[in-house]
């Protein structure tokens, strides 16, 4: 086999490699994942899932694939160049010269030539050590980025687990409020029939019975509405002929104590959010830009190497060859390019202030983030404090009007008024729960903590 046939085949394997590779990556990532509802979820079981399933966590893993393919392009200019090269010409044989002499051979009216080659720069201005130190900041901006991302898909992770607590909750309320009113009409209805009490207090109860069903029903669909936000983020997808998510939870409202100082929220919020440090790296890929921008004032030296081969001028035999090694360097310098390199760095350097600047204001957008969360986790923790002790005095006064009132010495009104008093305290005992979680939540996200609830060392 010639050397045109080999460098041709090498050459095809080298590009079908890659694509079988992406097609077994692309077959890999079809399998279906189970459904994941068939048992209650906790809060780290929605996490995880959504690690594996929310669409914006999987674009962002994307965006880091990207990244990595732009971070191999940045430093291909520190890496040798290996091409193969080949071509054929056939020529009108009228406009082939001949030697003018007699027994001169006949040129061939068929030309090929085939040749590989290594070319390696060895300066290029700075850009060869730039293009490496960018490369690496590339590849950890992506994965910056994807944390970015992550974080607030786990924020509305844990604030959307925590609605569907709410609104189930919500239910349990709404059905003990009915549930008490249907009782308070029951008993009524029989002082009535024994006529003891007048009409207009069984049709009072029955107007408050009816009032407590919507509630309920609306509580209802508020539930289902959480639900079907959760799924969403969880990357569920329902079945058009499902009427309601299979969804149900693990968790409770549950407030669990948390201490946490302002000065030490800032302090975590500097160190830790990932923004500051997209931002950090931001800057520093800028200032390789201006490196790599001024490099064009200077000039670029290669060496290459490499082996030919072509056919004889001087005969028409077309498979008669000349082949050869060589090797040699080039140096090339723009002495003037009509101002181009100077447009580049002054673009790199406004574009270098600007991401300074960009770290300056991000700062300080941080810095009122965390005192803005700080202040609303303050005030859900003195809500809930005061709410510690509402629904056991609601629970006593409806036991003690309903005492008076069989005992003759209380009013419906009364006991109607302590029963609606009930269940408002019960409702902001679990809207100061829920409150309390979201807050600390969005605190965790301000200071760029973990959103798993994990203790924080101050």
């Amino acid at each position: 086999m010639n050397f045109p046939t080999i460098a041709c085949a090498g050459l095809c394997a080298a590009l079908l490699f890659p694509v079988s590779l992406l097609q077994a990556q692309e077959t890999a990532s079809e399998k279906i994942i189970a459904d994941p509802f068939t048992q209650p979820l906790s809060v780290t079981e929605a996490i995880n899932l959504a690690l594996q399933r929310n669409s914006a966590i999987l674009r962002a893993r994307k965006e880091v694939e990207a990244a990595k393919g732009i971070s191999i392009q940045t430093r291909a200019i520190a890496i040798p160049k290996v091409r193969a090269v080949g071509s054929y010409q056939a020529n009108d044989p009228r406009s082939i010269e001949t030697f003018p002499f007699p027994g001169a051979p006949d040129q061939g009216f068929q030309q090929w030539s085939s040749n590989i080659r290594l070319v390696q720069s060895v300066y290029e201005g700075g850009r060869i050590l730039s293009s490496v130190r960018s490369s690496r900041l590339i590849k950890e901006q992506a994965l910056l980025n994807y944390q970015v991302t992550v974080e607030e898909v786990l924020l509305g992770i844990r604030i959307s687990y925590d609605d569907v607590l709410l609104a189930e909750q919500q239910i349990v309320v709404q059905e003990a409020s009915l549930k008490l009113l249907e009782n308070e009409l029951k008993d009524t209805k029989n002082r009535f029939d024994a006529g003891t009490v007048p009409r207009f207090n069984m049709l009072r109860s029955e107007v408050e019975v009816a009032n407590a069903k919507p509630r309920l029903i609306r509580a209802r669909n508020q539930y289902r509405i959480s639900k079907n936000n959760l799924a969403n983020l969880l990357g569920y997808n329902s079945s058009s002929n499902v009427t309601e998510i299979p969804l149900r939870l693990s968790g409770k409202l549950e407030a669990e104590p948390y201490e946490m100082t302002m000065p030490t929220a800032v302090l975590h919020a500097l160190q830790n959010r990932a923004e500051l440090a997209v931002l950090r790296v931001t800057e520093k890929l800028r200032d390789e830009n201006v490196k790599s921008a001024k490099a064009g004032y200077k000039p670029s030296v290669q060496v290459f190497g490499g082996y030919g081969s072509h056919n004889s001028t001087f005969t028409d035999d077309f498979f008669h060859d000349v082949s050869g090694w060589f090797g040699g360097a080039q140096l090339t310098w723009d002495i003037f390019d009509g101002f181009a390199t100077k447009g580049r760095v002054q673009e790199a350097r406004a574009l270098r202030d600007r991401a300074q600047l960009d770290l300056e204001d991000t700062q300080r957008r941080i810095d009122l983030e965390v005192r803005t969360a700080f202040s609303n986790f303050q005030e859900a923790r003195e809500v809930l404090e005061s709410q510690k002790k509402v629904q056991e005095q609601a629970e006593e006064a409806v036991r003690l009007a309903g005492a008076r009132s069989d005992a003759g010495s209380g009013t419906q009104l009364d006991l109607l008024n302590a029963q609606t008093s009930l269940t408002e305290a019960r409702t902001t005992q679990i809207l100061a729960l829920h409150d309390y979680r979201v807050a600390r939540a969005r605190l965790d996200r301000a200071m760029g903590l973990p959103l798993d609830g994990s203790p924080v060392t101050k």
